[in-house]
């Protein structure tokens, strides 16, 4: 039975959309994604629908209120979790905000990146694949499939609609 761990992650651009607002997760020894730069999000819960998850997830993490916001995709992460756990992910795009923008969360810091650099940084090696479908011109949705192993991506396939 397939049962995966339901999450969201966003990327909240700038107003000229030219950076990226990420986590560079260094504040935990024991965090999965110890040194690596990410966008924000997190489980979703029992009684949230994925837009709620993302814009709780994003409040606590960054202390930005979502205004404008656009699913961008979906991507299915068999053997993702330190465990082996199966993660599906709502990808979404954040063009619009409000509040105070935080320093740092619990997981670590918070900064601004070009999006032109993003593959300078250290991040999962799987996150170069996706990564220009969030950001770039097409509209339509993409559906991706990732199985990893061993904290790497053995493959990845997907589709546009």
């Amino acid at each position: 039975m397939y049962t995966p761990i339901v999450g969201t992650l966003g990327y909240i651009v700038s107003a000229d959309r030219s950076q990226t607002l990420l986590v560079h997760r260094n504040a935990r020894a024991s965090d999965q994604h110890l040194g690596k730069y990410n966008g924000l999000g997190g489980k979703m819960r029992a009684d949230e629908d994925v837009m709620t998850c993302l814009t709780r997830e994003v409040l606590e993490e960054s202390g930005l209120t979502c205004t404008q916001v656009r699913l961008r995709g979906t991507i299915n992460w068999t053997g993702f979790g330190p465990e082996g756990e199966n993660w599906l992910g709502f990808i979404f795009l954040i063009t619009a905000f409000t509040g105070v923008l935080k320093t740092k969360n619990e997981e670590g810091e918070l900064a601004w990146h070009p999006i032109a650099t993003l593959d300078s940084l250290p991040m999962w090696e799987g996150d170069r694949y996706f990564l220009p479908l969030v950001f770039d011109a097409d509209p339509r949705l993409f559906h991706g499939y990732m199985p990893y192993h061993n904290g790497r991506p053995l493959a990845w396939e997907y589709i546009r609609l």
